[in-house]
């Protein structure tokens, strides 16, 4: 059977070069593998615009884990974090907080309102114990891209220390460590870079890792010793994901020959306009307007129409070829098309003309949401 085509925010449809990289069984302290670490580091540092003055830290796991260890690793236990909220991602985020023991507040918006980096500023000026302030660049619950850029210019201003879930973004959406101060950022493998899932990663500030010894709560969550070890032995602490680094460092190397950030997102872009004229030109309705949607996932609302049901909607897909992601919005009822992975524009034509045939054959005749 053919691969589904994936219409999710990760993981991806790969492409079969990708697919082949993990073929082939690596001995984790071989030099082969040792090269490919190194190689893999040096182009996410690259990619971050951060040569000479970040460094890159793998790790295993999904991206939440990169995230905890993130958190975990750059806020001291006397630190207190000021988390950006407007979905489900800032809102876990919190929770990895009560769960290592972090002092936090909160600035919360509703999934479909970017933060206000003016009302970022004045929580900063009137909170003197706030050290770090933690925010996602694109947030998968609807879709949204958020002013990233501005907030850090905010955070850098007030003297704090900037720490950003670049997850969905990073590879596709433009973040350069010389124009935007951070800390640090965290990404996983299986997104914008079209990888296999099960590796995380977080480009850091070396002197600002440098200062994080002794302030993670977890041993393996630890990017501190992590990144020390790395830099004493080249090797990974604990047994590495062999064959997931190896479809990753293809990965990057077909993420370079496509144009790099520019390139890869470009094509996403193209995608995400196909997909939002289609379906708008079919009657559903998007969640956000155009200026506040990033090209990785649209959110569209449900119909109001008593035919409508979205399992037997993503069964119809999904027998067709096409998985999307069912919403996790409070403010709507919604699902979620993806357009990200080794995907084109014909393929969104082809979702287009599958969720067209669905509806049909559900006899849905009303897009529109309810009020």
């Amino acid at each position: 059977m053919a691969d589904p085509v994936l219409l999710t925010p990760g993981p991806l449809t790969t492409s079969m070069t990708v697919k082949q990289a993990m073929l082939k069984d690596w001995g984790s302290r071989d030099k082969a593998f040792i090269a490919m670490n190194a190689r893999v580091r040096e182009g996410l540092v690259e990619l971050a615009g951060g040569q000479g003055t970040h460094v890159c830290v793998p790790l295993q796991g999904s991206g939440t884990f990169v995230v905890e260890a993130m958190l975990g690793t750059f806020v001291p236990k006397t630190g207190k974090l000021l988390i950006i909220i407007n979905g489900a991602y800032g809102k876990r985020m919190a929770r990895m907080c009560d769960v290592m023991g972090r002092r936090y507040v909160v600035s919360e918006t509703a999934e479909d309102t970017p933060p206000n980096p003016q009302a970022i500023a004045a929580l900063l000026a009137g909170d003197k114990e706030i050290t770090h302030v933690a925010v996602v660049h694109c947030e998968t619950t609807s879709g949204i891209l958020n002013p990233v850029a501005e907030i850090a210019a905010v955070v850098a201003k007030s003297g704090r220390k900037l720490l950003i879930d670049a997850m969905s973004a990073f590879g596709a959406i433009e973040l350069d460590a010389r124009q935007v101060t951070f800390d640090a950022v965290a990404a996983s493998s299986n997104k914008c870079i079209e990888g296999a899932p099960g590796l995380g990663f977080c480009i850091a500030r070396q002197s600002a890792l440098e200062a994080c010894a002794g302030n993670a709560h977890a041993l393996s969550l630890d990017l501190y010793d992590q990144w020390v070890n790395m830099e004493k032995t080249k090797q990974w602490r604990f047994t590495p994901p062999t064959h997931v680094l190896a479809a990753f460092d293809q990965a990057l190397t077909e993420h370079k020959a496509e144009g790099g950030v520019a390139g890869r997102g470009g094509r996403y872009r193209r995608n995400c306009r196909v997909l939002v004229d289609g379906m708008r030109a079919l009657g559903f309705e998007t969640l956000l307007p155009d200026s506040l949607q990033a090209p990785i996932i649209i959110t569209f609302r449900m119909p109001a129409d008593p035919n409508f049901h979205f399992e037997t909607f993503y069964d119809k897909l999904s027998a067709a070829g096409y998985v999307i992601y069912p919403g996790k919005l409070t403010v709507a009822d919604s699902f979620r098309v993806g357009c990200i992975g080794r995907l084109d524009e014909s393929h969104m034509k082809g979702a287009l003309a599958a969720i067209r045939k669905a509806l049909d054959e559900m006899k849905v005749n009303a897009l529109k949401p309810a009020a």
